[in-house]
């Protein structure tokens, strides 16, 4: 039986194997730390039809990352609703990518409208989500992408209706 720092000893080479694996991956080319990343990635839809990020192309694109067991995702989303209503003619559009069940989404999104596109991952979308800033995962995440789809603004955690108009008028300027 191995002894608690044989144990300890295994456990931070598995980490750290684990991290060199994810840092090299990254590094070429697989996932690219910034927005183009995001721009090739092919999600469903709730209807079942698959798309790309990349049917934006040329709009200030919020991408919210959230799920319906996440309580600071679900509170947010009236708050980005409100936002994107008030910024899609000038060029913005909301997306938000649940990393959740499907019938779970479908079910949230029939209690709590959602006026933009609501799109469906699995846990591989957190491996985008961690070369593009946001390296532990967390939910919810948001980032700001300008036209050209470079990452303009990152948001671990909540966000603010204030802070989201303020981050896609100074995208939409650019």
């Amino acid at each position: 039986m191995p002894s608690r720092r044989e144990l300890l000893a295994i456990a931070a080479v598995s980490v750290g194997a684990s991290v060199a694996g994810w840092f090299f991956a990254t590094r070429k080319g697989d996932i690219q730390p910034n927005g183009q990343s995001l721009q090739g990635m092919r999600l469903t839809d709730l209807s079942g039809k698959s798309r790309s990020l990349a049917e934006w192309k040329g709009k200030v694109l919020v991408i919210n990352f959230w799920a319906t067991w996440c309580p600071p995702c679900r509170e947010e989303i009236p708050e980005l609703v409100l936002s994107r209503d008030k910024l899609q003619a000038s060029g913005a559009e909301f997306l938000g990518i649940a990393i959740d069940q499907a019938a779970k989404v479908a079910e949230f999104v029939r209690n709590v409208p959602i006026s933009y596109p609501v799109l469906l991952a699995d846990s591989a979308a957190l491996t985008v989500v961690k070369a593009i800033g946001n390296p532990s995962g967390g939910l919810p995440f948001t980032v700001v992408l300008t036209r050209n789809g470079e990452i303009a603004h990152r948001n671990l955690g909540l966000v603010t209706r204030q802070k989201i108009e303020h981050q896609v008028g100074s995208a939409l300027a650019a």
